[in-house]
C-alpha cells in the first residue's frame, strides 16, 4: 500500500484526540528517540507528549490539518503507545479507539 492509499496519512485523529504517556526511558536524553523538547515529565517514570493533555488536544508533533493531510513529524520516533495506537487503520481497517477519534473530528469510521 502506498501512503496515498494509507487513510492515517489523511487523518491524524488520533493525534489530536488522546494524551499519550510514554515510559521516560523512551527520551532521546534517557537513550531511546523522542525527543524531549516536544514532552512534558510527569513524575520519575512517565513523561507525555505535549498538547495532548489539553482540553482539545493536538499532539505537538502532528503536522497538517486533521482529516485532510496530516502526519506525525517524528513518525520513526513516536513513543510505544503511538507505535500500537491502531496498528490495522493503515490498512483501512478501524478499532473502536480510531473510531472514537474519527467521531471526534466528524470523520466517518474506517470499514
Amino acid at each position: 500500500m502506498s501512503d496515498s492509499d494509507n487513510p492515517c496519512v489523511r487523518c491524524g485523529a488520533c493525534c489530536a484526540s488522546f494524551r499519550v504517556d510514554f515510559a521516560r526511558q523512551e527520551l532521546l536524553s534517557q537513550g531511546g528517540c523522542v525527543p524531549d523538547g516536544l514532552t512534558v515529565d510527569l513524575n520519575d517514570s512517565l513523561a507525555r507528549m505535549r498538547g495532548t493533555d489539553h482540553a482539545q488536544p493536538r499532539c505537538a508533533a502532528l503536522t497538517g490539518q486533521v482529516g485532510v493531510k496530516a502526519a506525525c513529524g517524528i513518525y520513526e520516533w513516536r513513543p510505544a503507545p503511538c507505535r500500537e495506537f491502531g496498528l490495522r487503520a493503515p490498512m483501512g481497517i478501524g478499532d473502536e479507539a480510531c473510531t472514537r477519534a474519527r467521531a471526534r473530528h466528524g470523520l466517518v469510521p474506517l470499514s
